[in-house]
């Protein structure tokens, strides 16, 4: 059974940092490269960074220097480390695999404003 579930968001000021954590079940998390991904209402899902299970990363350039993906590959969760957060940056925050499932959880909302 897949289990996707988010957490971690909230509101934050401009240059403020937070912690997503995203708990996957483990059937597919062990051997996957998961990943982030973000959403704006009435836009496109957009990736946001990826982690191997050997921990190799990517992150896209938008986010690039201020946000860190990692994993902890014996709990089954993969974090986004949010850091230097700007408005742009506010959206649905969403992890899966990648490239990802047709399911997916019900995401994490990150509302950066002053």
């Amino acid at each position: 059974q897949v289990q996707l579930v988010e957490s971690g968001g909230g509101l934050v000021q401009p240059g403020g940092s937070l912690r997503l954590s995203c708990t996957a079940s483990g059937s597919i998390f062990r051997i996957n490269t998961m990943a982030w991904f973000r959403q704006a209402p009435g836009k496109q899902r957009e990736w946001v960074a990826r982690i191997q299970p050997d921990y190799n990363t990517n992150h896209a350039d938008s986010v690039k220097g201020r946000f860190a993906i990692d994993r902890d590959n014996a709990k089954n969760v993969v974090y986004l480390h949010m850091s230097g957060l700007e408005r742009e940056d506010t959206d649905d925050y969403y992890c899966n695999p990648y490239p990802p499932l047709s399911y997916w959880g019900q995401g994490t909302q990150v509302t950066v404003s002053s």
